[in-house]
């Protein structure tokens, strides 16, 4: 009879996957998704970015629509904590507090992601939801936060209407950076907040001088 190798009937465990370069990865996805939007984007042009092999992005992300849904999910900004923005005690204080030159390339950054991938939102609701958690939602609540603070001290009247501030900034911005392709610095920034944001509550910016 002959003898049966036992070590054949064990199953034979299949190579812990490395994980390892993930953030590599999707931070290249995003680059070249800045560049050449999600139409013109291919898993192949991700790899070569980011130096791996193409069969382990297609292991682990099988479609491009899964391998940039989570690129844009990981997106955070991690130069400023948004769910709790700096406390001055006035608002134009706050507000000033939050343009920082760090801020600023990521907010122009998350911007152009947002450009990139319009046509694939109106297809993917999925991708909808994650793009405005992790490109509009924390600039959006921070800044809910300020004007809430404003109101709360008696800064700026209760009725104000809290959504269209918030809006004020991000919307000029975009239109500056997509629309224009000018960059934003602090000064803009501050513009905005001294001659739009400041009278639209009724407040008189400081004199320059």
């Amino acid at each position: 009879m002959a003898q049966i190798d036992l070590a054949e009937d064990k199953p034979r465990l299949g190579r812990k996957r490395d994980h390892s370069r993930d953030p590599e990865i999707l931070e290249a996805a995003l680059d070249v998704l800045t560049e050449c939007g999600y139409d013109g984007m291919t898993i192949d042009m991700v790899a070569a970015r980011a130096k791996a092999g193409k069969a382990t992005l297609y292991r682990r992300w099988p479609s491009k629509s899964e391998l940039v849904l989570e690129a844009v999910g990981c997106m955070k900004s991690s130069h400023v904590d948004l769910s709790s923005p700096p406390d001055t005690g006035t608002l134009r204080g706050d507000l000033v507090a939050m343009v920082r030159s760090p801020t600023i390339r990521d907010s122009e950054r998350k911007l152009k992601v947002m450009a990139g991938i319009v046509s694939m939102i109106a297809r993917d609701p999925e991708l909808a939801v994650a793009a405005r958690q992790a490109l509009v939602e924390p600039r959006a609540a921070a800044n809910r936060i300020i004007f809430q603070r404003a109101i709360d001290r008696g800064e700026i009247p209760a009725d104000a209407d809290v959504d269209t501030l918030c809006m004020i900034s991000p919307s000029l911005v975009s239109y500056r950076v997509l629309m224009l392709g000018e960059h934003v610095d602090r000064a803009f920034l501050l513009h905005v907040i001294d001659h739009i944001i400041l009278p639209a509550v009724g407040l008189t910016p400081p004199a320059e001088g």
